[in-house]
């Protein structure tokens, strides 16, 4: 045994996501300015931040759904916004995407959903299809009969599961995620979060996850990227960010601490 802390041996690991002074304009509000990030494989890490202040739109700069203003984005290699169609095809075939409100097809039940990008890209062979769904399912801790489910037939966490069983559907090397806990209660946040970390320890899958959950990054996160003012303001293991000299991110630590605990009156409980 090596005697490496969690995550050592994965930040020696080769860069999955590489942004070289990103820049993001709409209009004249700068969301973006000349940031400069690594994301290396095996790599848990989180994007953290006030509203608007870009953590979904640089997530979708990443994956190449919307068009930065400036700078280089390379995800497994490729230039997101120079690359060939058929390289990007390549590319997009190596990795999940789990919007934050899922975007399930409404009329498809589970299966169908879990089973549209592997159709979408004529890999699997049609013998080899309803196995590999119903893997995938189990993967995503369903049961088997929420394969036959539409989606408005399903609990926000099940739909939450769905969606990351969609995300699985072609092996990807790495998952990116917008707000996978948020509408959840704290039960079934936790146990997302339990799927997420096994994702990642046990299959080897790159995450990243945009998250206002405090919980998810002190339970599951390895690593945080908090962003304001247009850029990084901090960026490490969450122990370490919340010493940071920031205060948006003391007072981000602080208030899981500032609502007192309920106080049971004389007759509670008479």
């Amino acid at each position: 045994m090596s005697g490496e802390a969690p995550g050592e041996a994965a930040a020696r690991g080769e860069p999955v996501v590489e942004l070289d002074s990103l820049h993001t304009r709409f209009g004249e509000q700068v969301v973006h300015e000349s940031i400069d990030l690594r994301v290396r494989r095996g790599e848990l890490v989180a994007l953290v931040g006030a509203s608007g202040s870009g953590k979904s739109v640089l997530l979708r700069e990443i994956v190449g759904l919307h068009r930065p203003s400036g700078g280089r984005v390379r995800l497994l290699g490729t230039d997101v916004w120079t690359a060939a169609e058929d390289d990007l095809d390549a590319m997009r075939r190596r990795i999940g995407v789990m919007f934050q409100d899922g975007a399930l097809f409404s009329s498809l039940d589970v299966a169908g959903n879990v089973a549209t990008p592997m159709r979408e890209q004529q890999r699997v062979p049609q013998a080899m299809l309803g196995p590999l769904v119903r893997l995938r399912i189990s993967m995503a801790g369903l049961p088997p009969e929420a394969a036959t489910k539409l989606p408005a037939q399903l609990s926000g966490g099940m739909r939450k599961r769905a969606a990351i069983a969609r995300a699985l559907a072609l092996e990807p090397e790495v998952l990116f995620l917008d707000e996978p806990t948020s509408g959840l209660d704290p039960v079934t946040a936790r146990q997302l979060d339990s799927l997420l970390a096994s994702l990642n320890r046990d299959l080897g899958i790159t995450i990243v996850l945009v998250t206002h959950d405090i919980d998810t990054i002190l339970t599951i996160v390895r690593r945080m990227v908090v962003l304001r003012a247009g850029g990084i303001a901090a960026d490490g293991p969450p122990a370490a960010v919340a010493r940071a000299d920031d205060e948006w991110i003391r007072r981000w630590f602080d208030s899981r601490r500032m609502v007192p605990p309920l106080q049971r009156s004389a007759t509670d409980g008479a």
